[in-house]
């Protein structure tokens, strides 16, 4: 198979895109977490994230997440183009600080969810999921 210039050019350009993409997705990551906590530390713990260790199906990963005492948790998949998942609110009479849903993982990545405590401090915790292939474990 011989390549012109043009598709030398294209796929040189192709390449360089694909290296650059997850720096971006990491970038929109660090910025969503910027913007929920205001420049705030976050600590970690105090929040309590379940998600899979290995999930076969990629585009239905569920997971739950709780923090007593929380006004708000955000929960976040670092590696998609998109990190932001949702931003569960609780009010002052919430009976429980807890929500859970069913997630799309682009690949094995972290879930991060970071609670807004009632105080105005923040936790977080993270857990790494491994999206498979056809469902064969590896």
């Amino acid at each position: 198979m011989e390549f012109s210039r043009r598709d030398t050019l294209a796929l040189g350009l192709g390449a360089a895109a694909l290296t650059v993409l997850p720096i971006r997705a990491l970038a929109a990551a660090d910025d969503a977490i910027a913007a929920f906590t205001g420049g705030a530390d976050v600590a970690e713990g105090g929040v309590t994230l379940t998600a899979p260790e290995i999930a076969e199906n990629g585009n239905t990963v569920p997971i739950s997440v709780e923090a007593e005492g929380a006004a708000e948790i955000m929960v976040l998949a670092m590696g998609n183009p998109t990190p932001g998942v949702a931003t569960f609110k609780f009010g002052e009479l919430a009976g429980a600080h807890s929500a859970s849903t069913r997630i799309r993982l682009a690949g094995t990545q972290d879930v991060v969810a970071i609670a807004k405590m009632a105080d105005g401090s923040f936790a977080k915790a993270s857990s790494t999921v491994k999206v498979t292939i056809g469902g064969c474990g590896g």
